[in-house]
């Protein structure tokens, strides 16, 4: 088995889909197809974290393994964090962030998102991105954008159009070809020694400013790996229609 481990955080409070790791998809609930999604990527240990007794009870009955954590944290970074300090995990180990809201998640993107911590011990986090094609995406302010150095550590992520074409871009068209422009996938890994740091980090100026976490990790000199891929995964649930589509594509699966 593969030495890193993953925590599947599942809240039951969502505004927008209520009970949402709850939800079934293809005759299972959501959590469950997401924790074999992280069964086949074969990690050594895999943690369903949650402050819900509910999702807690679906998820010990279909055999997994359960955290309870805290209900106050204000993002999963710091539920994950929880669950290290209290599994004990050693401050080398390298944890992979599977959302529960990811059933159709391929097994190569969190294979590669903890490969990006595994292989580089100067890492403290790791992510994934993938290149944009169209100017439309490359402007909008909801597609998240990555520059990264020559070894493929993150410099900046931004909502902005970045890495800004000077001579193309001041006339508002276009995307430049003088470099790849990168869509940041928000799928994480973290060694826990980054989490121990993290708890103690506080929110900071470029945070706020692009309302993206990560730059806290940069504010405070931590580096990022990203593996660039060829596309974006599937489907996440965030809605009733959302949960309609990939329910189709879950049964298509069986």
């Amino acid at each position: 088995m593969a030495d890193y481990k993953i925590v599947i955080p599942a809240r039951y409070a969502s505004s927008r889909l209520p009970g949402k790791p709850l939800i079934e998809l293809a005759g299972k609930p959501m959590i469950q197809h997401v924790y074999e999604r992280a069964q086949a990527a074969g990690a050594s240990d895999i943690v369903v974290a949650t402050d819900d007794e509910r999702i807690a009870s679906v998820a010990t009955e279909f055999g997994a393994e359960v955290v309870m954590t805290r209900e106050d944290h204000d993002n999963g970074t710091e539920r994950i964090a929880e669950v290290a300090e209290i599994k004990g995990w050693q401050a080398d180990d390298v944890i992979v962030n599977l959302q529960g809201d990811e059933p159709l998640i391929p097994r190569s993107l969190i294979e590669a998102t903890a490969q990006g911590l595994l292989n580089h011990p100067q890492a403290g986090m790791s992510s994934l991105c993938t290149p944009i094609h169209s100017s439309r995406d490359a402007f909008d302010p909801n597609i998240v954008k990555v520059v990264l150095d020559q070894h493929q550590f993150a410099l900046y992520f931004s909502r902005a159009p970045v890495p800004w074409d000077r001579d193309l871009y001041k006339e508002g068209r276009g995307l430049t070809d003088k470099m790849p422009v990168l869509r940041h996938i928000g799928m994480y890994g973290y060694r826990v020694s980054f989490l121990q740091q993290y708890q103690l980090m506080e929110p900071c100026a470029l945070e706020h400013t692009e309302s993206l976490e990560q730059l806290r990790a940069l504010w405070y000199g931590t580096r990022i790996h990203m593996t660039v891929i060829d596309q974006a995964p599937g489907h996440g649930v965030d809605t009733p229609e959302d949960a309609e589509r990939v329910a189709q594509l879950l049964a298509k699966e069986v």
